[in-house]
């Protein structure tokens, strides 16, 4: 049975740790003294590394649990400005994790960055900066366009996936969601949920892409209330969802 654990990393980033048994695979090991740390406590055997793009808060600890653990395989998407990957992944591939009796489907989702992937595993997506709960990625290298099409292409992978991103950001962007959907009664109550759950120590994260449809404005930029809020803020109509997308992410850029 697959369990999967939150790593704390730097103020806000998780590494997620993927376990059967005593073999694990990490996802996004920006900082390898805490997965290694981590790791050792519970006597778990490295087996692989997942990237999902190439900024350096998911990939610098790549090579100290290369040091620790010589023989792990580090997948990373193909054509990655990251140096460090044993294998090469491309959209729609299924890659077999080893120790962990299952793999992972590749999903190429541009926008943050333009190398940017995301793993499905069984109902299980690791999306690293794309799709955070009640947000999405800043657009470093793609446009919103790319960015638009991504989510879409997570949304349509099942409402029935778990979410885990690679921050916890949630409060901050449920209050910009709050802006730009303000009568959204079931984000008011998600919002309400998570401010419990942080007062309390534990992570928002994961979430669902049922949830998310609901709560967050990136995934629901083809709703007239949405666009009308939208329109307001920027003072004129939206043309249509990806200009509304288009228009949010930059609403939160300055939020």
């Amino acid at each position: 049975m697959l369990s999967i654990t939150p790593i704390p990393a730097f103020t806000d980033n998780y590494i997620w740790c993927l376990i059967v048994g005593s073999d694990a695979w990490v996802v996004d090991p920006g900082d390898g003294d805490a997965a290694e740390r981590h790791l050792n406590q519970h006597g778990l055997q490295l087996c692989g590394v997942l990237i999902t793009h190439h900024h350096s808060d998911h990939v610098a600890g790549v090579a100290k649990l290369k040091q620790s653990w010589p023989t792990i395989t580090v997948v990373a998407p193909a054509g990655s400005p990251f140096t460090g990957a044993d294998v090469s992944v491309n959209d729609g591939e299924q890659y077999p994790l080893e120790g962990l009796n299952t793999s992972a489907l590749v999903t190429r989702c541009p926008g943050h960055t333009l190398d940017h992937v995301a793993y499905k595993i069984d109902n299980h997506l690791f999306c690293g900066d794309t799709l955070f709960s009640g947000g999405c990625g800043r657009l470093f290298e793609g446009s919103a366009e790319q960015m638009y099409d991504s989510l879409q292409r997570l949304r349509d992978l099942g409402a029935s996936n778990l979410l885990y991103p690679a921050h916890e950001y949630t409060l901050a962007n449920l209050e910009f969601a709050l802006a730009a959907d303000p009568e959204n009664l079931q984000l008011q109550a998600h919002k309400a949920r998570c401010i419990k759950l942080r007062q309390d120590g534990i992570p928002t994260l994961p979430t669902s892409m049922a949830l998310e449809l609901g709560i967050n404005p990136f995934l629901r930029s083809h709703l007239p209330e949405l666009q009308h809020q939208v329109g307001k803020h920027i003072g004129r109509g939206c043309e249509d969802s990806v200009d509304c997308f288009a228009q949010l992410r930059s609403w939160k850029d300055k939020f």
